[in-house]
């Protein structure tokens, strides 16, 4: 067994985390491997397969409850807030349980949720202004072409392999109107892992089957025909726009250094990464 590189969660055991970190990296082997439809199908079955060989994972052991949820949905929308309005049509990617899509709808026109299941608690009332759109994870025909003013994603694109990356920032721009924009909030490649293997590994091997930097992104969303793209930081409730220098310059700095060392410093520096890209 490997030498652990960060702290045990609480409640969970050196040979819990190595089971998890094993079946999860089995699985993203399988995915890395597959070629578009054998991603697909892998899709559709690999939580079920993590959840039975892995019972003790947290999100089996760990419900949230009404107030974390609220303090979710309030840090989410101190991301988005400055992009919507009441007359915004606005679409979230694996909006998951789709209470932060609820939380949206009062403050907009209409919200759409886009995700590969229905993973929305039984026994919910839902606004009238939300719907949820279940989809392939490649084409969307229920959205028109250029009729979304915002789309926001929120740790979701590191879940994607890097072929299906591109195609699905080719989607979100095909939804956009001229002047909407695509706000993208991920955790950063230099202060990662941030899946299971951040415990074992030095790069992601879990289900993070690509972590981003800020370099890499804006080079592919400007390939893919956004007009701009704009680096966002948010804390304690402020959000403002940064230089997209810092963070290219900074990246520039880590890559000099070995990766312990640009680790502990990319965690305070840039421990996650958040992008506002317009078409």
């Amino acid at each position: 067994m490997p030498q652990l590189k960060h702290p045990l969660p609480p409640n969970r055991t050196l040979e819990q985390v190595w089971n998890h970190y094993q079946v999860e990296a089995a699985l993203a082997q399988r995915l890395k491997a597959a070629d578009r439809d054998g991603r697909r199908h892998i899709f559709e079955t690999m939580y079920d397969e993590l959840f039975a060989a892995v019972p003790d994972h947290p999100r089996l052991t760990q419900r949230d409850g009404e107030e974390l949820t609220a303090e979710a949905n309030r840090a989410k929308m101190n991301l988005l807030r400055r992009w919507i309005d009441k007359t915004s049509l606005v679409v979230e990617f694996a909006p998951g349980d789709c209470e932060f899509a609820a939380a949206v709808a009062p403050h907009v026109r209409r919200v759409m949720g886009v995700d590969i299941s229905d993973q929305r608690p039984a026994a919910r009332r839902w606004p009238d202004n939300f719907e949820l759109i279940v989809y392939d994870g490649f084409s969307l025909p229920a959205i028109p072409q250029a009729s979304v003013d915002v789309i926001f994603s929120h740790q979701f694109i590191e879940h994607l392999h890097p072929e299906d990356t591109i195609s699905h920032l080719r989607l979100a721009h095909s939804i956009l109107k001229p002047g909407g924009c695509y706000v993208i909030h991920t955790p950063h490649a230099a202060s990662g892992p941030w899946d299971v293997s951040r415990y074992f590994c030095d790069n992601p091997e879990g289900f993070h089957l690509k972590e981003w930097t800020y370099g890499e992104l804006r080079r592919c969303l400007r390939d893919i025909g956004f007009s701009r793209v704009e680096a966002v930081v948010a804390k304690r409730g402020l959000n403002f726009n940064m230089p997209y220098t810092y963070f290219t310059a900074t990246e520039a700095m880590l890559r000099a250094v070995g990766r312990t060392t640009a680790r502990r410093i990319a965690h305070r520096l840039i421990p996650d990464l958040m992008c506002v890209a317009y078409k």
